[in-house]
């Protein structure tokens, strides 16, 4: 158990710090909201560590099947590095919050054509938004997307080229996916596609649907303000990277399927030898 101590340590403490980093780097980030974070910090650091140290997991899902949860891992944290770093370009430019300024800019402008999620969000703001605030976000919704995407592409590669999680040993099922109830009822094969079916199908849709439920809001409600920079850097890297999460979630369990119908048929191919059924009797 105190092996895991170290492992656990280490995680904690990279959590912490991702949490911590809009405020970090924002140089605009007020006291009260710095508390709030360091609040935050430390809370998400200690549930990691208790889900690392302890032998099984019981919220975290694929815990012993990497790289799933360090490819997200890493896909969030280069979006909330580099959209806070162009956000404190905004006050403070420096060399490196210029060129991810300008690298955001080109791939907002080469994403925001008609019907695409970061057109969506670009829509999403109101009529009388000052041109800098609609430009900021378009740079920083087309980082945050871009990203997201290559971690779903980067993810199906290894699933499809790669052979995960097969190249990793045996795979448990019910230790890597604690929240999924084998007992539930009904086939657990069914049950696993019904699951990758409807993730795939939400994480396809919410970048379109997540900006249009805010327009209809702030219609409704009034409008709603992201021109604080950690809001707007919170809410572009929950726009883009949790419906990502569901794709290769979706993707995973559809995976994960595939594997226990292809062990079936095999021990229905091995029940069906006639040297077995003598090894029976």
């Amino acid at each position: 158990m105190f092996s895991q101590v170290p492992g656990a340590l280490l995680r904690a403490i990279l959590i912490a710090m991702m949490v911590a980093t809009p405020s970090l780097l924002v140089p605009s980030t007020g006291p009260d909201t710095a508390q709030i974070v360091i609040v935050l910090s430390i809370l998400a650091g200690f549930m990691t560590f208790i889900e690392y140290y302890g032998e099984y997991p019981s919220i975290i899902e694929f815990r012993f099947a990497p790289p799933f949860n360090r490819l997200k891992f890493l896909a969030l944290s280069a979006i909330l590095i580099v959209l806070s770093l162009i956000c404190r370009g905004t006050t403070d430019p420096t060399g490196w919050t210029v060129l991810f300024t300008n690298m955001g800019t080109a791939l907002g402008e080469a994403v925001d054509f008609p019907f695409s999620p970061v057109r969506m969000v670009v829509l999403m703001m109101p009529a009388d938004a000052d041109t800098d605030l609609v430009d900021l976000v378009r740079t920083t919704s087309g980082i945050s997307y871009t990203v997201s995407i290559v971690m779903m592409f980067v993810f199906l590669t290894l699933v499809r080229l790669l052979g995960w999680p097969s190249r990793n040993g045996a795979f448990n099922v019910w230790v890597n996916l604690p929240l999924f109830d084998p007992t539930g009822g009904g086939d657990v094969l069914h049950r696993l596609r019904r699951d990758a079916g409807l993730n795939i199908v939400l994480g396809s849709l919410l970048p379109f649907l997540i900006p249009a439920a805010v327009r209809a809001a702030s219609d409704m409600i009034g409008p709603i303000s992201i021109a604080n920079p950690q809001i707007l850097i919170w809410t572009m890297t929950a726009w883009a990277f949790l419906p990502a999460s569901m794709l290769i979630r979706g993707i995973a369990m559809r995976r994960i399927a595939d594997m226990i119908q292809e062990k079936r048929r095999r021990a229905y191919a091995e029940d069906a030898l006639p040297g077995s059924i003598l090894q029976r009797v």
